[in-house]
């Protein structure tokens, strides 16, 4: 089941800031794991250093870590052709680029703005622009073109505990929803599948290295154990939640799947008051 073997994966956003397991780093070692070839690319080359060491500590061999701003469309178009000189082939684009700034539209920047849409959804734009050309071409060569998994959140789909607005990442997160699907219905003829995988609160290194200094929280232990709470099923999920959602997403399992979503939120979204 899920055997990527042979597979060709490249991974934006594949590292980790602070210790333990980010989404991207989750996802680049259950994808070699499942005997997958992984070039795995972060904007912060030290971040990838810990899916370097994790990915050496199993073995795994077929994993080529590069630094790469997905927000800038050369330093896309040299690693997706640095991957393609390596591996002769992309067969599973990975989108996992974002980060959420605090702010309503009165109180943001426009710098802040921009900052947020380019971070959230133009690295997605970016991602598929310059791979989607190589799948198509697979798909001329040997009838299957490659699956696309784009990450959303569920700030987009439902209103934010405490009061908290982040008005550019839900914009830009519902933007990576809308932008799936169009792109999963204009290529789904040329064998490409496109899907999105939407978590929801996730205690991944960023809630301690990120989330607890933008809300100023003096008591780290007591705002976990409420983020647990709020949760339906009584726990925040982790970063290997959402990597098995998107090596499903990206299996041949998944096949009869595109341009649909996947909700990994412990049933929040079911719970909440919907936007």
């Amino acid at each position: 089941m899920l055997d990527m073997t042979g597979k060709v994966v490249f991974i934006a956003g594949a590292g980790s800031v602070g210790n333990g397991w980010g989404n991207g780093k989750a996802t680049a070692v259950l994808m070699a794991r499942q005997g997958a070839k992984v070039f795995g690319v972060d904007r912060d080359n030290n971040a990838l250093t810990s899916t370097s060491a994790a990915m050496a500590e199993e073995g795994h061999r077929d994993w080529v870590p590069r630094a790469c701003d997905m927000t800038v469309s050369g330093d896309v178009e040299s690693a997706v052709n640095d991957c393609l000189a390596r591996y002769g082939r992309i067969d599973v684009l990975v989108n996992n680029v974002g980060g959420s700034a605090p702010g309503d539209p009165v109180s943001m920047s426009e710098e802040a703005w921009d900052a947020q849409m380019n971070l959230n959804l133009k690295t997605a734009f970016l991602g598929c622009k310059h791979v989607l050309p190589i799948m198509e071409r697979q798909f001329s060569e040997d009838g299957y073109g490659g699956a696309i998994v784009n990450l959303s959140s569920i700030g987009c789909m439902s209103f934010q505990p405490e009061g908290r607005v982040s008005v550019a990442y839900a914009a830009s997160k519902a933007g990576v929803l809308s932008f799936s699907r169009s792109v999963a219905i204009a290529y789904c003829k040329k064998g490409i599948r496109v899907n999105t995988v939407v978590p929801g609160v996730m205690h991944t290194p960023l809630v301690e290295t990120r989330l607890v200094s933008q809300l100023g929280v003096t008591d780290t232990e007591a705002f976990l154990a409420k983020r647990h709470a709020s949760v339906p099923i009584g726990r925040m999920g982790d970063a290997w939640d959402v990597a098995n959602a998107v090596v499903f997403l990206a299996s041949d399992e998944a096949r009869y799947i595109t341009a649909t979503q996947l909700v990994v939120d412990g049933g929040m979204t079911a719970a909440r008051p919907t936007v």
